[in-house]
């Protein structure tokens, strides 16, 4: 009898549990397939799925939480009309195409990302090269460097640029630099106090003190920005740290950099800004940061930002209209492929109507719940006709989108749900056919030190026990 009543006690107990959770995780009005996984996560695992919610699933509180800390509407009012003050708001310079015109009438609506003409691109893409054009513009800085980086490692490259930037801090020009808490959660304590003592303003942005205990650990900046006197931007996939020179145990490792000069770079600047305040709550406003650019290049940019704060998800929609608009070529590098089912349907649909449908990934993993879960996706977009290629010559962490040869886009956002729902991220969508041409040539030496994986090729290494591990990764697939 007391074993019964203990069993139903705890049955009881169960049922009310989880029937709380369900709810809460109903009124979120979050993606029915992450719901379900999540309702499915708790009910077969109580325990661990109840931990591994703490830690990843609180996404309306947390939503909530850093829509609150947005900016103050006057300083936000004052940072976005220096941002804006020589952009073009219109979609007057999309050169007749109709494509181009509702992809910034879009991203104008949903990021108030204003399109800026005046504008010349370098682009780097490899370490040393990369490296060498980051370390001589901060050595020329003369007025601030804003730095802002997902991961900083205290490695060699870190510590080069830790010496350039203690340097310039004690030369008097203004140093701050944002580092984000998880990313970076193994930086030393000595990088970070050398730093300060030097002059340099460092913060950690949401830092995690108990990263398995707390669900900050969900929503992290994966921005790599960095703006020098305001005139001089860099954003694109590299972060700081050894591995990206091609010494970490992935080998050779292909990324993408953009050195930007003119208007366009008004905007990163009042992204860090945000994120400066994000931070610290410290407001940053004066103009002399957002210096008139001298005449640069006419290559047309839109700098475009989404997180959690975002009331939009502003680049997972630029990438879906770009996609579901292409005409003839949709050429993707990305080292991770989780998308959701619009995204997913949007590229099979694409492929099945003729277009040139490709997509560039990693052939080595780098985290194997995602290596798996990415190839989970493989047949049905072969079967789809969409081409396939795995990377050989190392490993490939570039984020670019190639639309029809025409338009690039180019940042931090991998094509994951991760990216385009719970990350801080920037991207810069570039209208200009010659740097999409350049990509392309890029895109085609990339396809040349990959190795196509075809249906059948695909299906013949398909053992049981890798379609086990591809299932069930897939299964956290909407979690990751």
């Amino acid at each position: 009898m007391i074993a019964f009543f203990q069993q139903s006690f705890w049955t009881i107990l169960y049922v009310l549990w989880f029937s709380t959770l369900a709810v809460l995780l109903v009124m979120e009005k979050r993606n029915p397939a992450k719901t379900l996984a999540w309702l499915t996560v708790l009910a077969a695992f109580p325990v661990v799925g109840f931990v591994l919610y703490l830690i990843f699933g609180q996404k309306y509180r947390k939503h909530r939480r850093l829509q609150s800390k947005s900016l103050p509407q006057e300083f936000s009012n004052s940072l976005r009309q220096h941002a804006t003050q020589h952009m073009n708001r219109t979609d007057e310079l999309s050169n007749g195409s109709t494509n181009q015109t509702k992809w910034m009438r879009l991203l104008l609506a949903n990021s108030s990302a204003p399109v800026s003409e005046n504008n010349r691109i370098q682009v780097f893409q490899d370490g040393e090269a990369a490296f060498q054009s980051i370390k001589k513009a901060l050595a020329e800085a003369k007025h601030h460097i804003h730095l802002e980086f997902y991961i900083i490692r205290d490695d060699q490259i870190g510590r080069e640029i830790q010496s350039i930037l203690i340097q310039k801090a004690r030369e008097g020009v203004r140093v701050r630099v944002i580092y984000d808490g998880m990313g970076s959660r193994k930086l030393s304590r000595s990088y970070i106090s050398e730093l300060k003592r030097a002059g340099v303003e460092i913060i950690g942005f949401l830092p995690v003190y108990f990263p398995w205990l707390t669900s900050r650990i969900n929503f992290r900046n994966h921005r790599k920005i960095l703006v020098i006197d305001g005139t001089i931007g860099f954003t694109g996939g590299f972060n700081i740290g050894d591995e990206y020179l091609g010494k970490g145990p992935l080998g050779y490792w292909r990324d993408t950099l953009l050195r930007i000069e003119g208007e366009a770079v008004y905007y990163l600047q009042f992204i860090f800004l945000k994120d400066w305040y994000v931070g610290c709550n410290q407001y940053i406003t004066e103009p002399e940061y957002f210096p008139i650019q001298p005449a640069c290049g006419s290559q047309l940019v839109q700098i475009t930002e989404s997180g959690p704060d975002s009331d939009w998800e502003s680049i997972w929609q630029a990438h879906f209209s770009m996609i579901a608009s292409a005409q003839k070529t949709i050429h993707i590098i990305s080292p991770y492929l989780i998308p959701d089912d619009s995204m997913l349907m949007a590229l099979k649909t694409a492929a099945l109507s003729g277009l040139d449908v490709r997509i560039i990934l990693p052939a080595k993993p780098e985290y194997y719940i995602v290596y798996y879960a990415t190839r989970s996706y493989f047949e049905e977009l072969l079967r789809a006709g969409v081409k396939i290629y795995a990377y050989k010559k190392g490993f490939i962490h570039s984020k670019v989108v190639l639309i029809d040869g025409e338009v690039a886009s180019v940042g931090t956002a991998n094509l994951d749900m991760r990216s385009f729902q719970y990350n801080f991220e920037v991207n810069a969508i570039i209208y200009d056919k010659e740097l999409a041409q350049q990509q392309e040539a890029a895109f085609r030496q990339d396809m040349a030190d990959s190795e196509e994986i075809t249906l059948d090729s695909y299906l013949q290494g398909h053992t049981i026990g890798k379609r086990f591990l591809e299932s069930s990764a897939r299964l956290f697939s909407p979690l990751l």
